[in-house]
């Protein structure tokens, strides 16, 4: 296989030529200008409800008595984990409240403009996001967020067919584009492509809605409005999953552990869910062993090499490998070293090795010894922004471990191996190998040891974030303070995914028990064929009550100098009864257009059907003010469906 390494560093993005050496003829160009999305902190009422954004988290003490830490933890969690919803709902589509531009159904990785610019929606990004949200309406049946998730199904059947950098629809080659502008254009600038994880993690995100439809009687819509999205990317799979690609931080072009078991459980969870629909997937069933045996090749006896067929000096130690076995967790596939199962003896040591591999080289790891949790970044020789932990990288390390102990509960045992004994006894110095009994004082023990070792990576998570429940992409590894992008979608997926999780809750089955090994391992492919989804369909009737309340997100674009506020006035007692003093004051956030950035505010709690004219005004840090003329702008409380936010997107010039 051919393959072109790329020294380039991005965050899952590109990294600027200032910040790394590259090869100029390969490395993609990336300008970046400045951005600061800051949480919208005004806090208004409307109609007695109040209509901050977020609510603010009480900082929690570095450190605790011990018996007290887990309930400390408990209490942060309970705060987090709304806040971390309402983040990524806040970047999705038309009328989330930092989403400005994007379109239906589309989430925005970061509503970052500059330094890094982020504002995209990203195949991968998407759909890890909105399997953790599938994953949650299916335990909730919140009919808001079903609205969300059918918006996304129908975005992606039209995000298919774009044309783009990486190829065509007609070939497939298209699928593997990284990344698209916020209304689902192509992106055509330089960039690390084809990213070959998209696709496969995509269908698997739709696999999940479309059993739930047909469990609930739903059959059509699975059929007729998802199979067909699915039916594309399983295709993309079978056809190009022998072909090198970027990796998920996009700086690799090689061979990808988390691309590879992505496209493995894809095709095997793509089968059975073809025969749901009446329909069958021939080429799923050719290709999931190949890519199977395919995957046995990273370990390399001690750890998982996340990228191979690369010449880029790394050890391969990567959190690749560790997202990679919370992504392809099945409950029911036990302690599975083949699919590195969680509580798999080779991903349990691979565990140790990369997260050890942080323990040293960041400030906020200094004094931890071995055995308890650290601060996890990508791989221990990155640079992008001087290289730091992540949150979702943090998170996942715990992820993993959480599922390990729902494994152990379901078997009801738990074994140590000699891959797995140096894990066990850096928790537990005597640690020996051998199968323990859940009825065992051992099994007990060690079980305790590991779920503190799990909360203590989602302490370390709780350590650097901010007070309000930001989360920003990074934090930085001397002193802790939020880094790089802004309002991460990801970084507030993983909170949900983790804190479900530890939780308990765990997704059904996708099949990884029914796999096994060819006897040989073969480099095949398949052509695929490529039919158009629908991109308007008729989704079913389903169950919802109109809201009774919607938010109202207010975006402007207006010429403003330093010391200059915009704020929004208007006919309600939310927008100050045309009060300058009382009105909504806006934040300034984004400067893809450096003169005429743009401002904006929501309100929630509108009562629905309302009618509400406003105006913008300027004011000056001496209180001097401006008002916008013309005549008064007027939004309509307009409820869609289960619908519950409106947006209206104003130019002052």
């Amino acid at each position: 296989m051919h393959f072109t390494a790329f020294n380039s560093s991005p965050g899952p993005r590109k990294v600027d030529s200032s910040q790394v050496c590259r090869d100029p003829s390969t490395a993609p160009l990336i300008d970046y200008k400045t951005a600061v999305i800051m949480i919208l902190g005004s806090a208004v009422l409307v109609g007695g409800v109040a209509a901050t954004l977020f609510a603010p988290v009480s900082g929690l003490p570095a450190t605790a008595p011990i018996g007290h830490k887990r309930d400390a933890l408990d209490d942060w969690i309970a705060k987090q984990e709304p806040i971390s919803y309402a983040g990524i709902l806040a970047n999705i589509g038309e009328a989330g409240a930092r989403s400005y531009g994007a379109g239906r159904g589309l989430v925005l990785a970061s509503p970052s403009t500059v330094d890094p610019d982020y504002y995209y929606t990203w195949t991968r990004d998407a759909a890890l996001t909105f399997k953790a949200l599938i994953d949650r309406f299916i335990v909730t049946k919140d009919a808001y967020l079903q609205t969300h998730i059918n918006d996304f199904i129908t975005a992606q059947a039209a995000l298919q067919t774009v044309s783009n950098p990486s190829g065509t629809f007609q070939d497939g080659s298209g699928l593997g584009e990284a990344k698209y502008k916020p209304d689902g254009t192509a992106f055509t600038g330089d960039w690390g492509r084809p990213q070959r994880d998209g696709p496969p993690l995509r269908a698997t995100a739709l696999i999940a809605y479309g059993k739930w439809l047909i469990s609930n009687g739903y059959q059509d819509a699975a059929t007729n409005i998802v199979w067909p999205v699915v039916k594309n990317d399983l295709a993309y799979v079978a056809q190009y999953w022998n072909q090198t690609g970027f990796d998920l931080w996009e700086e690799v072009k090689g061979s990808s552990f988390f691309t590879t078991a992505a496209q493995h459980r894809a095709l095997v969870e793509g089968s059975s869910f073809a025969a749901a629909v009446g329909s069958s997937c021939p080429d799923c069933d050719s290709q999931a062993p190949q890519i199977l045996c395919f995957f046995q090749t990273y370990w390399n006896g001690e750890y998982i090499v996340s990228n191979t067929n690369v010449d880029n000096g790394r050890s391969g130690k990567d959190v690749n490998s560790i997202l990679t076995s919370v992504n392809t967790f099945d409950p029911q596939a036990g302690c599975d070293d083949v699919t590195f199962q969680p509580c798999s003896p080779k991903a349990l040591a691979n565990h140790k090795v990369v997260t050890d591999s942080f323990r040293s080289i960041y400030g906020v790891n200094n004094g931890i010894p071995e055995g308890a949790a650290v601060a996890v970044g990508r791989y221990p020789e990155d640079v992008y922004y001087n290289g730091n932990p992540w949150y979702l990288a943090t998170l996942a390390a715990a992820e993993q471990l959480y599922f390990a102990l729902h494994q152990y509960s379901a078997q009801n045992s738990l074994t140590i191996t000699s891959t797995s004994l140096a894990f066990w006894r850096a928790l537990d110095s005597s640690a020996a190998e051998g199968t323990y009994d859940s009825s065992s004082q051992t099994y007990t023990t060690l079980t305790a040891a590991l779920r503190s070792y799990a909360d203590g990576y989602v302490a370390v998570a709780q350590k650097y974030t901010p007070t309000d429940g930001a989360l920003a992409e990074q934090f930085e590894r001397t002193s802790g303070a939020p880094l790089s992008a802004k309002h991460l979608t990801w970084s507030y997926a993983s909170v949900l995914t983790a804190v479900s999780a530890r939780n308990g809750d765990v997704p059904a089955s996708w099949g990884a028990s029914n796999n096994s090994l060819p006897s040989t391992c073969q480099s095949s492919s398949v052509a695929g064929s490529y039919t158009a989804a629908p991109t308007s369909p008729t989704w079913p009737d389903f169950p919802c009550s109109p809201a009774a309340s919607i938010a109202v997100t207010f975006n402007v674009q207006t010429r403003t100098a330093p010391g200059q506020e915009i704020v929004v006035v208007g006919d309600v007692e939310a927008l100050g009864s045309w009060n300058v003093e009382r009105a909504l004051k806006l934040e300034a956030s984004r400067y893809r257009d450096a003169d005429f950035p743009l401002w904006l505010g929501q309100l929630q709690g509108v009562q629905a059907g309302s009618r509400i004219e406003y105006k913008y005004v300027r004011r000056e840090a001496n209180g001097d003010v401006v008002w916008q003329g013309g005549d008064n702008g007027v939004v309509e409380a307009k409820v869609d469906g289960c619908r519950d936010a409106v947006a209206v997107g104003d130019r002052w010039d």
